[in-house]
């Protein structure tokens, strides 16, 4: 019987990926039958891919919590032409999902800094610090202290092992997220020496130049992103509010320094056509700050790259080293659309992110190559009401009480809120909220619904999902602490801590005894005690 079984299932699988191509399935009694029976069939014949990697690649949605992931999922259907809600993301078919909690040491709701700290260091840390644990102090720097709380990353970890590194973001490239994995900052702001109090000055050195003068930043091969200003290049602002540097270098010649078979481009033509058979060095900064959001970017040959361009480019350049690499993606203006409660804006961040996810599935072997995908936080942003299925995933819902539709994606607080407002008035005998004319509601920039109303959205936290696939990534499922994430990584690719686990031709040995409530024994010992037991046990026979 189970042989019959087993050999029925391909060829409902085939159904049901025929159906799905022609648009044709009719969602039956024995469609929702096959689709269970085929996902039951694939888990069973799963094999987790044991061993260790010679690649990591870690994309970070900034902000990309399980709301987003939904509604982007949906967006991402709806773009395509489909209803939406059957969609699924690329990084939505690796074998393993798990639950990170994302708290800070001091904050129940994180930010960026501590939880990319916690993320590529192994260890928890403050708010807003960056590289540092927590005895360090906030906005203060103490150079003895700094010392003692200095931690280091993933990224140095696999530069003492021979790997290369790379970082890939559509932020600037000294903003929290990417900066964790090179600097150590009592700020995160501190990105120029001008947002350094001047009597800390002294005491340590800006993000930018942290970068380009101390271990891991320097040794980086590949650095894509924003943040011309904060490299001291001279270039309009434009609407970018970060800073500029006052100490008159050019971080730029810096980085050139030393350096051979290196490449600078600034826009999408010269990223493309790079020869990354020969560069050793790519940097690319497509903009004075953050690059612009995809909705929003010049897509011609001087404008800027996508994010899947900037990972497809990085990799090429990595991918040639013998010992292998490891690179972190971020789709870092998730956040910021959200942020705004531009929620168009987010989800397509998100959408791009994910063709980015896609290319490096596609372009990998998974062998080879363990891949993640995460979010350092998530957002106050929610899917509710009851629209019905295919519903456009930006549009309302339904109405309300007091007969005003209300929109299927909504914000806990945020500037949305006077977007919606209909009076200030303590007299209006109307409803509070105004409707919004269609076209209005289709810009990019138009801001979703806000109870509450704040400057800048809030991020959320609650747990975000980690999706992994390849070499020991059946170790990232469950519920973890955030930190968790760099020890996996580490053992993985037997780089940092965790490699003391990786002399075992077997994988399971050199358990070494921890301290707290459990004590793992070695594998051997383990059998000793046991053959000792069974042999007392026949003596007292």
């Amino acid at each position: 019987m189970r042989r019959a079984i087993l050999t029925t299932r391909p060829l409902w699988i085939l159904l049901l990926m025929v159906a799905a191509v022609t648009g044709g399935r009719v969602e039956n009694v024995e469609y929702w039958k096959q689709y269970g029976d085929s996902r039951l069939y694939k888990s069973l014949t799963r094999e987790n891919v044991v061993g260790h990697t010679k690649n990591v690649i870690i994309f970070i949605g900034d902000g990309m919590g399980m709301s987003t992931i939904t509604a982007a999922r949906i967006y991402k259907g709806q773009l395509a032409g489909k209803s939406g809600e059957e969609n699924q993301l690329a990084f939505e078919h690796f074998p393993t999902v798990g639950l990170s909690k994302t708290y800070n040491v001091d904050k129940q709701v994180p930010d960026s800094a501590g939880t990319a700290t916690a993320m590529f260091t192994g260890v928890k840390s403050n708010y807003y610090m960056l590289g540092l644990d927590s005895n360090a102090k906030f906005n203060e720097c103490d150079a003895a202290i700094n010392e003692k709380s200095r931690l280091d990353s993933i990224m140095t970890w696999a530069q003492a092992e021979g790997k290369h590194t790379g970082i890939v973001t559509t932020t600037r490239i000294t903003h929290a997220t990417p900066a964790a994995l090179y600097a150590h900052s009592n700020s995160r702001d501190w990105e120029c020496d001008s947002e350094i109090p001047p009597v800390f000055r002294g005491c340590t050195k800006d993000i930018a130049r942290q970068l380009v003068e101390e271990e891991p930043g320097k040794n980086f091969r590949v650095i894509l992103g924003g943040g011309m200003r904060q490299f001291g290049i001279q270039v309009d602002p434009g609407t970018d509010d970060s800073c500029d540097r006052t100490d008159g270098r050019n971080l730029l010649e810096t980085w050139m320094k030393g350096k051979t078979n290196y490449l600078f481009v600034n826009n999408t033509a010269d990223l493309m056509s790079a020869d990354t058979t020969k560069v050793d060095y790519l940097l690319g900064l497509f903009g004075p700050g953050h690059m612009p959001y995809a909705l929003q970017r010049d897509r011609g040959p001087k404008g800027t790259p996508s994010l899947q361009e900037m990972t497809s480019q990085a990799m090429k350049v990595l991918s040639r080293h013998r010992e292998g690499y490891v690179l972190m993606v971020e789709g870092g203006r998730i956040d910021h659309g959200h942020h705004a409660n531009y929620a168009q804006m987010a989800l397509h961040e998100a959408a791009e992110l994910d063709d980015a996810v896609a290319y490096a599935a596609s372009n990998t072997n998974p062998a080879d190559t363990l891949i993640i995908v995460t979010a350092d936080h998530s957002h106050a942003f929610t899917i509710n009401g009851y629209p019905n299925r295919g519903n456009d995933i930006l549009g309302y819902a339904s109405k309300s009480s007091v007969d005003v539709p209300y929109e299927t994606l909504t914000y806990a607080n945020g500037p949305g809120f006077y977007t919606h407002l209909a009076s200030n008035s303590s007299n209006c005998t109307g409803s509070l909220w105004r409707v919004i004319a269609e076209e209005e509601r289709k810009q990019a920039t138009y801001r979703h619904f806000s109870p509450y109303y704040l400057g800048d959205e809030t991020h959320a936290g609650e747990d975000v999902p980690v999706y992994s696939s390849g070499p020991s990534s059946h170790l990232l499922s469950g519920v973890f602490e955030q930190n968790y994430i760099a020890h996996v990584i580490g053992y993985s690719a037997c780089i940092g801590p965790a490699r003391v686990y990786c002399s075992d031709d077997n994988n399971v040995g050199m358990l070494r005894s921890h301290s707290g409530s459990t004590t793992v024994l070695p594998t051997k010992i383990l059998l000793v005690f046991l053959l000792i037991f069974t042999l007392v046990s026949k003596n007292r026979r």
